[in-house]
Formats: structure tokens, sequence, C-alpha cells
């Protein structure tokens, strides 16, 4: 399998090349150079499959320069009952990602339940076994540069930790994480993590990490690669889940099913949307933003206004604070039908902090064949979606959650009967106490390894947004 670049002005790569790369040289994301088909055959052969062998199954279609057996090894010890063993009372931990059913027809796949009880673990755990796979066997370090708003930092750091050959430098927005985020980023005592806040938003902070990877000679120098979303790996590792979820909730391979997700960055839905182009059965992905809503205006207008053009604003979803989305760059690459000189066009005008309009055009005309829908959600709806998931159906989500359950059942509504509704949980509630206490009167549980977690002390490093003092601060560590 190749990959290529959506601006291409890049040589074609196998995985584990761009395994540890991140960016491409030209800026642009990789994607593989054509999607894989999954025939009717394999989806009934799949169906029955635990987790760990229906990734190894979904990966195999992507990684081809990792032997089998070593590539199932990596994902049998990534996808344990132990390493996933957050899971709700009842729930059996061997199903890595266990589908509750809120009512007939409206259902909530449990993503969270691995070390940091975000659903960036699913991925972020076969990426640090990839990590050290890959960097053992090419005799080579790495230099983790990431940025977080939330979930993905935590996530990389206990994927990372400990690991051989890597260190872990992680950005994130001062002061605009949880308490609980906060604790378990910069508690971590490794001497391979290094947290860095930043004294701005998390736009700001994604793009001094695009602004460092973009500096070819220092990205070679200290050998700087990515474990954000617009790292491959990522995204097919969540292209897994998808599957599993369709498998869930569905009797047969002759249904279809709605997936409902709360997205920032772009990165989780647009698995959701590789999986669609392999052949998965989805009648429909719900894209679900808060009042961060630049990407329910495209789908809804065919008008991108990124970060440049409007405040990012700070919400009760805090990980969807996000209005320059990285993993948008590989929908609109499909979406425009693989013209990288489009795509470079559009995304200079990104990249200046412009908008782009594709009204009128033959892609925005083909927008519908893609299957999205949109919608947005406030504080207010959060509260009360909060408040609905724990008295109407005895079941307490996050606020993140809450923001893709609210669209769900917008467009639940408006769907025809029949179709199972799918919501993806992005964490759990713990994470963000404040807002539970606010939607619910009371603390949310958590479990009992991480009680105390606040009190733990703390290593981080304040900065203010500057890519040069963050490239100074990597190189007096490596």
């Amino acid at each position: 399998m190749q990959y290529l670049s959506t601006r291409g002005q890049a040589p074609a790569r196998e995985f584990c090349d761009i395994l540890l790369g991140g960016l491409a040289p030209d800026g642009g994301l990789y994607l593989p150079e054509a999607y894989p088909q999954v025939s009717r055959a394999e989806l009934d052969a799949w169906r029955e499959l635990p987790y760990h062998a229906l990734a190894l199954a979904v990966l195999s279609k992507f990684i081809t320069d990792i032997p089998a057996g070593d590539l199932k090894t990596l994902v049998d010890r990534t996808y344990t009952a132990q390493t996933y063993r957050y899971c709700r009372p009842g729930r059996d931990a061997a199903d890595i990602t266990p589908l509750t059913t809120l009512e007939p027809g409206l259902h909530l796949l449990e993503l969270s339940n691995g070390p940091t009880l975000a659903f960036k673990d699913m991925a972020m755990q076969l990426l640090g076994n990839l990590f050290e796979y890959v960097l053992e066997k090419r005799g080579e370090t790495i230099n983790i540069l990431g940025a977080t708003s939330g979930d993905t930092g935590s996530a990389a750091e206990y994927a990372m930790r400990g690991k051989h050959g890597v260190r872990v430098f992680m950005l994130s927005p001062h002061g605009k994480m949880s308490e609980f985020q906060r604790a378990q980023m910069y508690s971590l005592p490794d001497a391979n993590i290094f947290n860095i806040a930043i004294r701005a938003m998390f736009d700001d902070c994604q793009d001094i990490v695009k602004a460092v990877s973009n500096d070819a000679a220092f990205k070679a120098k200290h050998r700087i690669g990515a474990v954000n979303s617009i790292n491959w790996a990522r995204v097919a590792a969540q292209i897994v889940y998808y599957f599993k979820g369709y498998f869930e909730a569905t009797r047969s391979n002759d249904e279809e099913v709605a997936f409902a997700v709360p997205s920032g960055n772009f990165g989780n839905i647009c698995a959701g949307h590789v999986a669609r182009m392999m052949g998965l059965p989805i009648r429909r992905l719900v894209l679900a933003t808060n009042e961060n809503d630049v990407l329910d205006e495209f789908f809804r207008s065919g008008v991108y206004r990124p970060r440049a053009t409007r405040e990012t604003h700070v919400t009760s979803s805090p990980s969807m604070d996000i209005s320059r989305a990285s993993n948008f760059e590989r929908f609109v690459f499909d979406l425009v039908g693989r013209d990288a000189a489009v795509v470079r066009e559009l995304w200079a005008k990104v990249d200046r902090g412009d908008s782009f309009d594709l009204r009128g055009t033959p892609w925005h005309a083909r927008l519908s064949e893609f299957r999205f829908v949109s919608g947005t959600s406030s504080h207010a709806d959060r509260l009360a979606t909060i408040r609905t998931a724990w008295e109407k159906y005895g079941t307490m989500i996050d606020p993140h959650t809450a923001d893709g359950l609210k669209v769900a059942l917008a467009y639940r509504e408006l769907d025809e009967a029949g179709v199972p509704m799918v919501v993806l949980e992005t964490a759990q509630p713990v994470k963000f106490a404040e807002t539970i206490r606010e939607a619910l009167g009371r603390e949310p549980t958590r479990p009992e390894a991480l009680e105390g977690i606040e009190a733990l002390p703390q290593r981080v490093e304040v900065m203010d947004a500057d890519a040069a003092a963050v490239k100074a601060f990597i190189a007096a560590r490596t």
C-alpha cells in the first residue's frame, strides 16, 4: 500500500515511513493511493470477530510493510481487556467498545474505556506500539511534537510513556482544559514526557506544530514526528470501531446505520468517511459541533471560514474548541476528485488566514454524495442533553458526547424508521466534572485507580505562542 500527499508534491511512501513523518514534505496529509474495498464476503466473515481480530483484518488492508505475524502481535498486545478495563458496570471489558442501547434504534458506542478515559486511546495505544516497533527495527529515535485541546495529549503521553527511543513534547492551551485533563497530563513523572502550556488557544498550538513540522531542516535534525490526527495511523486505527459499531447495531449486513460524531479536528469522523468509502453500509454521517461551528457551516453552505476570520469560543466541550480542522483537508481532497492542485489552491487561502467558498462549483454539487449532515450544540443544549441521558436512559455522558447525542436526536426524528443511530462516545464524564455538576447537581463517578489524581505533583512549562521558543525548548532536550 502506497500513500500520497493531499497536495501532490511529495513522493509516494509506505506506511512505516509516513508513520514516523506526520505531515508530508509538501505540507499535505497522507492518504492511501486508493481506499481498499471490503467485499460482502469479508463483511460476513468479520461480523463475529472479537475486536483485536477485527482490527487486524481492517489494518492489514492499510499496513503492508510490516510482516503479518508482527502486525498481529502488535494488535493483540494493544486491544486487551486489561488496557480497556474502565468500562461501565455490567459491561465486558473484553468487548473493548461495548454498545449501550439507549432505546430501540438509538445506541451509544463506548470508546472511552482506555487508560485516559477518552476515545483517543483507541488509536493512540496502537500508535505507541507501532512507533516502538518501527524505531527498534530501524535503530532510530523520534521526538513527538503534538498539540492537544484536552484528550489527545494525555492519550499520547500514556501511550508513549517509557517507550524506547521516543520523547513527547505536548502543547496545550494554558488554562483552557479541565482540571482532570491537566492532572492526567502534567502529573506524569516519566523522563520522556514534556508538557508545554501555551498562552493561547488550541488553534495556536496546532499552528506551532505545523510551523515546526514545516521547517524541514529542524524536523530532520531533531527527528520530529507527530501523533495528532494528522498522522494517518491514528485515522486508520479509528476506522476499526466503525465496523465494530456497525456489526453491534445491526443483525445482518443488508442493513444500514447512521453514526453521530462530535467533531473538532475532523479526525474521528474522517475515519467514518473512509469506512464508508471502503464499503461499510453507512446511511449517514452526522457531524456535531459546539459553538465553534466552522464545520457545520461548511456542510450547510459550502463555505469554510477557519479561525483567522472568526473568534474561537471557549466552551464547556473544550476538546472541540477548534476552528481550523486539520483532517478536513483529507475530506476535501476526496471531495474535489483527488485533484491535488485544487487542494493546494484552497489551502493556500487557509494558510494565509482566508476562507474558501465552494458554492457554484461542481464539488459543492457533489457534497451530498458523501452523506454528511451536520448540526450544532450550545452550552444550554449540552446541559439539557446530559440531563435527558441521565433521567431518561440512566446513562451519564460527557459534554462532547452530549453534543453528538443532541444533533443525533434532531436527525433521527427526520430519518427513515429502522435505521439505527450510533452515537460515538468520546470521553467519560469525570473528565468534565464541572459541567456534570452544573447539569446534574452531582459528582461524576470515576475509576478507583484515578481517585485523587488532581492532587499529584505536576510538571509543565508555560510559554507564549512562539514557534521559535518551542523549537529552542525541544533542541535543548534532544
